[in-house]
């Protein structure tokens, strides 16, 4: 049986499993959709068609589902999907998608929301990231999985940011960001491999010595880098993560990408 509080309220429609707790002064809207073990702690808002998958738990004053803030949307049913057992703290807000977009906003499983963060409409966050506080995502960003972001972090509408990279406190993320790379400032850069995190994360050492070496090749000064690129592609070809990089450089993308900072 649901624990729902008496002061919450619980819009009929809304599809609830047997074991969610809901607590004070919570509002969950008539499209919404609570797995098993979700909790809502209290004053939490849910709305729009949003589905929270089994686990998660939210805190005070977050806003799940709310309409996209894009002056093209026009009331149209578009959808938030949250992946099961994440941790979204107080006064997070993640937006649905717009009917000109995707129509969906789409959050993996196993992430932590720190406070205030921010995910707008259409993005499509991965597995296992982190959100420190006040981080914020544009429209259509696109994270893969275990990307850490730093406090007051952002990310430009439509950038692309790869798998295991990490994203520096206070940097304004303008630009692609490849997997596994390191970026700092404002606007960022590149400041090379997300090394504590490949390290964390329980890389080899056979693996991370390829990315180094790759990445030193890749963002050497010799050559143009299309040049680079390609040798990169042909020395390191079984190296699985570096084809990660050079398929996430060689795909289309909206955005440029983030490059090392050069000397003046």
């Amino acid at each position: 049986m649901s624990l729902i509080h008496p002061s919450a309220i619980v819009a009929p429609g809304a599809q609830i499993a047997a074991d969610v707790e809901i607590g004070p002064f919570s509002i969950v809207g008539p499209d919404v959709t609570l797995a098993a073990g979700v909790k809502l702690t209290s004053h939490v808002v849910i709305e729009g068609v949003t589905s929270l998958g089994e686990g998660c738990v939210v805190h005070a004053f977050a806003n799940l589902g709310g309409p996209p803030q894009h002056l093209g949307h026009k009331g149209e049913k578009t959808q938030l999907v949250i992946g099961p057992r994440n941790i979204i703290r107080e006064h997070v807000t993640m937006h649905t998608g717009t009917a000109s977009g995707r129509g969906v906003t789409t959050v993996g499983a196993d992430g932590l929301y720190m406070v205030g963060s921010h995910i707008a409409h259409d993005c499509i966050v991965g597995d296992s990231v982190v959100m420190a506080k006040g981080a914020t995502l544009g429209g259509h960003v696109a994270i893969g999985d275990f990307v850490f972001m730093g406090g007051l972090a952002a990310a430009h509408q439509f950038s692309r940011i790869g798998r295991y990279s990490f994203i520096g406190g206070l940097a304004a993320v303008t630009k692609d960001v490849i997997p596994y790379g390191s970026v700092w400032g404002n606007h960022a850069h590149l400041e090379g491999l997300n090394l504590v995190g490949l390290k964390r994360r329980g890389f080899s050492r056979e693996t991370i010595n390829a990315l180094r070496a790759a990445y030193r090749l890749l963002f050497a000064d010799e050559g143009t880098f299309q040049e680079r690129l390609e040798d990169v592609a042909e020395t390191h070809a079984g190296a699985t993560e570096v084809m990660e990089i050079v398929d996430f450089i060689r795909a289309d993308a909206n955005r440029p990408l983030c490059l090392p900072q050069r000397e003046v």
